[in-house]
């Protein structure tokens, strides 16, 4: 047999030098630019972050979560606004995830064929990309209008409509992969489909849908619009789901509106305390998002 001699050249053998010149400044360029980019933002960031850490920590006392918004000039926290929003972020929560996990399924099992499930799709990427103050208008023409009043209710059914569209796509997307093997190897042992999703697709897949929740807790959790239409405020302690209620988001906004230093240091703290939240559930989703990438 004959051998067959194979020669290599350096890369920029043979290549017009005036090109390869031009092509290392394009590089060196790009790199420098895409660098100058990310300080630029990690500037912004740490300065928000320097900054509501410097008002939001002298803010911060045991008054600030066992007494209520206080009026101009008193001692007092944000107990009832605390309360408000964990009720209403809890409600939405336990709406939307639901109705998303089972629509995130029928996208994935189920709309291969037919015009529902692109129409589904199509829907679902209006509503994540929709602006929340247009839900939560929505809600506010649909609920609280006809019921005359606002509530934490209209407040929970707002922030579902916006964890409906998260949890759908993290769903299906989650949902598609897991490889078909194990539900082709599922169903050869004679398990109908419905066990098979529950037993096998989604079982495989909880750490990701689990992920897109926590990324839906996360994105309600500092909405302002929607509750301005429907939950509104209430300055005192009230647990009834049928009244206005409190939340952070609006005592935010209306505090730090004021004139009243005292208010703006409730609203730095505020602020803090939903900053904080968010990223720590951010942190726990992609935490759960690297094991599940491990254990594939």
């Amino acid at each position: 047999m004959q051998s067959i001699k194979v020669t290599t050249q350096a890369p920029s053998a043979g290549m017009n030098p005036a090109l390869y010149r031009k092509r290392r400044l394009v590089n060196s360029f790009t790199m420098v630019a895409s660098l100058l980019a990310v300080l630029f933002g990690l500037f912004w960031l740490c300065w928000i972050l320097f900054t509501l850490l410097q008002y939001g920590l002298s803010g911060l006392s045991l008054a600030v979560f066992t007494q209520s918004t206080p009026p101009p000039g008193s001692a007092g926290g944000l107990a009832n606004a605390i309360f408000g929003s964990l009720a209403m972020t809890l409600f939405g929560t336990l709406i939307g995830t639901p109705i998303g996990i089972l629509a995130g399924v029928y996208l994935s099992e189920f709309g291969q064929r037919g015009w529902l499930a692109p129409a589904t799709r199509f829907i679902n990427d209006i509503l994540l990309s929709a602006p929340s103050i247009v839900i939560g208008l929505f809600v506010y023409e649909v609920y609280v209008v006809s019921v005359g009043h606002f509530s934490g209710w209209a407040g929970s059914l707002a922030l579902s409509l916006l964890v409906i569209p998260v949890v759908v796509r993290t769903t299906e997307n989650m949902l598609r992969l897991v490889p078909s093997s194990l539900r082709e190897a599922a169903a050869a042992l004679g398990a109908p489909q419905w066990k098979v999703i529950m037993h096998v697709t989604l079982r495989s897949a909880k750490a990701g849908v689990l992920t897109g929740v926590l990324l839906a807790i996360a994105r309600i959790s500092g909405e302002t619009a929607p509750l301005l239409f429907t939950a509104l405020n209430n300055q005192f302690w009230n647990s009834n789901m049928n009244q206005p209620m409190a939340n952070l988001p609006i005592v935010i906004f209306q505090f730090a509106m004021s004139p009243y230093s005292d208010w703006h240091t409730l609203a730095w703290a505020g602020s803090l305390l939903i900053t904080f939240s968010v990223l720590a559930l951010n942190i726990v989703a992609r935490w759960l998002g690297s094991q599940k990438s491990q254990s594939h």
